[in-house]
């Protein structure tokens, strides 16, 4: 029998946890939630910068909750875990989003750069969803939402590590898609394109890399932290629920485009 359609598209009394939520596509995906009802934890490394746009949420009524950590150590997951607990015993969304960049030619990046990138990218989102298991799996009906990056799928400008970070995301959506559907958790992976948040604007600022990305791209403009969102929610609700193992690229068409 088929669920009402209010039901199917709906996340009222979810609870959610948001990574690199204070800013970029993580602000946009923790404030969609929000307006759908759900209770959000938001997760950052800059207290200061999260609790400014928690407050901003909860002035408007939104159910928003702050915990500031860095989810790269394995310390800052079991806090931000602990946190998770305390809002309840269920745990209905994970979105990883949290992720930083250094662009450099391969023979160029330190041992150290190497860690960070893959402690912040990679490690993060392993150590959560592993943590965040038994939470998950009691919700009876749970969604992961990595995002990740056409970087990982094609050959970008980027940097490698970067590529290798995000491809690894997608690859662990699809083995924990598999081995945790008869726990009830779906997992998928967004891929997006170049959108218009502070990362991307360290690049996009300059106005010939700008025209070039534009040019690769057929809907002709970069995108917007809330078409991510979008993307993010979707996946996330009932209406989604034999999706799962999927990478869903947000690009403008960029993937797609050939010669």
């Amino acid at each position: 029998m088929h669920s009402p359609i209010d039901s199917r598209w709906s996340l009222t009394g979810k609870l959610a946890l948001v990574t690199g939520a204070s800013k970029g596509i993580g602000a946009a995906v923790a404030q969609e939630l929000l307006q759908l009802g759900v209770t959000v934890l938001a997760v950052a490394r800059q207290p200061e910068t999260l609790q400014h746009q928690v407050q901003h949420w909860q002035q408007q009524g939104l159910p928003a909750h702050a915990i500031a950590a860095d989810v790269s150590q394995a310390a800052g997951r079991a806090a931000v875990l602990e946190a998770t607990g305390k809002l309840g015993q269920q745990l209905h969304i994970l979105v990883n989003n949290v992720g930083t960049n250094i662009r450099k030619p391969t023979t160029a990046y330190s041992p150290a750069e190497y860690q960070q990138l893959m402690a912040t990218n990679l490690e993060s989102v392993f150590g959560l969803c592993q943590g965040a298991h038994p939470l998950l799996k009691a919700a009876g009906g749970a969604s992961i939402v990595n995002v990740a990056s056409v970087a990982g799928l094609i050959a970008l400008r980027t940097g490698s590590i970067y590529g290798m970070t995000k491809a690894a995301m997608t690859q662990l959506g699809r083995n924990l898609a598999v081995e945790w559907a008869a726990d009830g958790i779906r997992v998928n992976t967004v891929a997006p394109w170049y959108i218009r948040t502070p990362l991307a604007e360290t690049v996009l600022q300059n106005p010939e890399y700008l025209a070039e990305v534009v040019s690769r791209t057929p809907m002709r403009r970069v995108g917007e932290p809330e078409e991510v969102s979008a993307a993010v929610a979707f996946l996330c609700m009932p209406a989604a629920s034999y999706i799962t193992g999927q990478c869903l690229s947000v690009d403008g068409g960029f993937l797609v485009n050939g010669f």
